[in-house]
């Protein structure tokens, strides 16, 4: 049987006040309507709640009986949508989030403790991924929120910036190159590269970047993740190009970090989510502080 959440409202105003008027006008109703919440409470329970005569209104023997219940019917709703309310207000609950893995060093970690302050009761499933599958979780509602590398606008995207990384040389201690401040692409010809697959998105944005610019680099070894050229780097194997934000100074003790210039080439880092779907109130309070801790007035497309 379905509930009367309406009726039993109705109901427990009139029993509770004993008059029409009254709780017509405590529920911001017409006397009619009101009757009408009653008269349909009775008809779906087979019974009669309440004897009205033009003088007053009382209680048969049932809606006695029954008012007990029905007033911890009310109470309980009420406190459930105030729970819901507060919970929404507070960003309380759990969501997926897609992020790709170059991010999972510094990036991310420094997200979610901040987030993981703010919002001690939450959980976070983290998917990562490549960037086009953030994309692709993100679109299929796999993920609420896509942390990814930008890529070619879709209807269904709304795509934030958040912030430009641009691509370094993880160098080997000691190396010839060591004690640069910045190294040219050209000044990379001839020396034992790290690279991560063709198949990754730096490497192909990098790819493009240079292709643009008639530089070409080949590399004597290929990785599939970062975390893997930067154990290789340690080894000192060689050289590795890869994000800035993948790796800081201090992050391992034979490893130095050198900006490259001639030129300067930067991915895009956006914060993804879809079209027109609203977000949980626990992936809302992230979104939130991720454009707060990048400090955005950020730019949407």
């Amino acid at each position: 049987m379905k509930v009367d959440f309406d009726g039993l409202q109705a109901f427990v105003c009139v029993a509770e006040l004993g008059s029409f008027v009254k709780a017509a006008q405590q529920l911001h109703l017409t006397q009619t309507a009101l009757t009408r919440r009653i008269q349909k409470l009775e008809q779906s329970l087979d019974i009669r709640l309440l004897d009205r005569t033009t003088r007053k209104v009382e209680l048969t023997a049932t809606g006695r009986d029954f008012l007990p219940q029905a007033r911890h019917l009310v109470l309980d709703a009420q406190r459930t949508l105030e729970r819901v309310r507060d919970k929404a207000r507070a960003g309380l609950g759990h969501f997926t989030l897609a992020c790709v893995p170059s991010l999972t060093t510094h990036v991310l970690p420094q997200l979610i403790k901040a987030y993981a302050q703010s919002h001690p009761g939450n959980t976070l499933r983290l998917h990562d991924a490549s960037s086009h599958d953030v994309r692709a979780a993100v679109l299929d509602g796999q993920a609420e929120l896509g942390i990814a590398i930008n890529g070619e606008p879709h209807a269904e995207l709304e795509e934030i910036a958040l912030f430009e990384d641009p691509l370094t040389l993880l160098c080997p201690t000691p190396h010839l190159l060591q004690g640069r401040d910045t190294i040219s692409w050209t000044d990379l010809q001839g020396i034992d590269l790290i690279v991560v697959s063709s198949f990754m998105a730096t490497r192909m944005f990098l790819d493009y970047q240079l292709a643009q610019r008639g530089i070409r680099l080949s590399g004597h070894y290929e990785v599939q993740h970062h975390a893997t050229a930067i154990n290789l780097v340690a080894a000192g194997v060689g050289c590795a190009i890869l994000p800035a934000s993948t790796f800081e100074n201090g992050d391992r003790p034979n490893v130095v970090k050198i900006p490259l210039t001639g030129p300067v080439v930067k991915r895009r880092v956006t914060l993804l989510r879809r079209k027109p779907a609203s977000l949980s109130p626990a992936a809302g309070a992230f979104h939130a502080l991720t454009l707060q801790h990048f400090g955005k007035a950020a730019k949407r497309r």
